[in-house]
């Protein structure tokens, strides 16, 4: 089972290898990144199939951003993927992707059908550039960028452009203050947010092998910038400048670019805009190449388009949502402990609980927590009805990602012995393959339970596997 560790900022190291080389064009898969942001995100990672895959919690929701192969193994990826899928259904949290790189977009729409959503939010996009633009400012295009540098120079003359060295730590600190001071009287949040982890990136700088520049003019500091090479690019993480100082920032861009952006760089990443308008503008008018995607996927499964729970009619049996005025039944079915060992849920874990803090539910607890499950898309609990009334009970449950859920059934003492179990399960999964579509039914038993085993035969189903604990069955519309 795929394996979540939680990070601190520091540890965000862990991510250096897969994102040295990636070529998602994605400015999230960074150092900088995840480390100015964490407090926000704070992802938790896994490592599988040799790709990282980062999980972050935000507004209340998991996501869990594309795998992300050290190697740029497609296949990797999609067997990374494949894990998620059976993780999300496993902890029973919905899979939802972020950070999808565009050119995975459909690779994922075919694999889970036309149920799937797909938004790419704009204020988010990164602005990609050549590198050679940035070292030129060549052409009509980049005349206005050309007349600010050449402007700056003049005004300047002494002035001069310094890769960073530790030494220069107090110095940049002190120009950092500088521009803050200007910042904050604007009252931006975010960007006094940004400036607070601006001041805890520069003590990292050599530590994460970062980019660093800054642009001198009478020997004072007035424009800096911090960059991340990624793959067959650079993020610019921070470009500041003193705007009292013309054509300082057009200045400081290019000359770190013709400092850094040299043999193997083919492209700039300038980040996005968080829908600030004068960000965007600014960023359009340096003519990116590119406004990368940075897509969300989140596929739907076959319950979550389920507004009813359904009835269904065999020889005998009438399978349908349990009744109000079968609760004490059904209690007597769900809460007794001895039988429900086999039924591999403990139901103590999530009732009320009395005084002393042992479970005490009142006798329609169980039938309103069923009920609960269903609202909340988690499984499809139906009553088996015979001619005696409420005979048991059997619940589709677990719904993964690719058509698949798997089905469980119980039946009270006194109806055992009657084949009832077998054929509502083979009922249940035929609604299944027809009614949600799905494409196979799974089923499990312990090992020392055989009476299942030899029910779920009876159901059509077929034996798939065995661990130490479970014995494996599944059926398809073909069998």
């Amino acid at each position: 089972m795929l394996e979540f560790t939680k990070t601190k900022k520091d540890d965000v190291l862990a991510y250096a290898p897969f994102f040295a080389e990636q070529r998602t064009h994605v400015s999230d898969f960074s150092l900088c990144f995840q480390f100015m942001w964490h407090k926000y995100f704070a992802p938790d990672y896994a490592i599988v199939e040799d790709c990282l895959v980062l999980k972050e919690l935000y507004a209340g929701r998991y996501y869990f951003h594309y795998p992300l192969s050290r190697t740029g193994d497609a296949g990797a990826q999609l067997r990374a993927v494949a894990a998620l899928e059976e993780y999300c259904r496993d902890a029973e949290i919905r899979l939802h992707f972020t950070n999808v790189p565009r050119e995975f977009v459909p690779e994922l729409v075919l694999r889970y059908g036309q149920d799937v959503s797909v938004t790419n939010i704009r204020r988010w996009r990164d602005y990609l550039y050549t590198a050679e633009s940035f070292r030129t400012y060549a052409g009509g295009k980049y005349s206005g960028q050309r007349n600010h540098v050449n402007k700056f120079k003049k005004n300047y003359p002494d002035w001069q452009f310094r890769v960073y060295d530790a030494a220069d730590e107090g110095a940049l600190l002190s120009f950092l203050h500088e521009y803050d001071a200007a910042q904050r009287a604007k009252g931006s949040y975010l960007a006094s947010e940004e400036m607070d982890e601006v001041y805890e990136l520069v003590p990292v700088i050599g530590r994460f092998g970062l980019l660093c520049g800054y642009l001198t003019a009478g020997g004072k500091i007035v424009a800096c910038s911090i960059g991340e090479r990624c793959g067959d690019m650079i993020v610019v993480h921070v470009e500041k400048a003193l705007r009292a100082y013309e054509g300082a920032y057009p200045m400081i861009a290019q000359q770190f670019a013709l400092a850094f952006a040299g043999e193997g760089i083919e492209y700039l990443n300038r980040m996005d805009d968080a829908g600030d308008g004068g960000l965007r503008k600014s960023k359009l008018q340096y003519l990116p190449c590119e406004i990368v995607g940075k897509y969300n996927v989140s596929p739907r499964r076959a319950i979550d388009g389920v507004a009813h729970l359904p009835t269904i009619r065999t020889g005998r049996l009438t399978l349908r949502p349990v009744a109000d005025e079968d609760a004490a039944v059904y209690a007597r079915l769900a809460g007794d402990v001895g039988r429900n060992r086999w039924w591999g849920y403990d139901w103590r874990e999530d009732a009320p609980k009395d005084a002393g803090g042992a479970p005490a539910p009142e006798e329609d607890w169980f039938l309103a927590f069923a009920r609960s499950l269903f609202k909340e898309k988690m499984e499809m609990p139906l009553g088996i009805y015979a001619e005696n009334g409420l005979v048991g009970e059997v619940v589709l449950h677990r719904f993964g990602y690719r058509a698949e859920a798997e089905i469980g059934v119980r039946l009270l003492p006194e109806y055992e012995g009657n084949g009832y179990a077998a054929e509502a399960v083979a009922a249940y999964a035929e609604h299944a393959f027809i009614k949600l579509e799905l494409e196979r039914v799974e089923a499990k038993h312990y090992k020392e339970n055989a009476r299942s085993g030899n029910m779920l035969l009876r159901a059509g189903m077929r034996r798939s596997g065995e661990d130490e604990t479970y014995i494996y069955y599944y059926k398809t519309p073909a069998m």
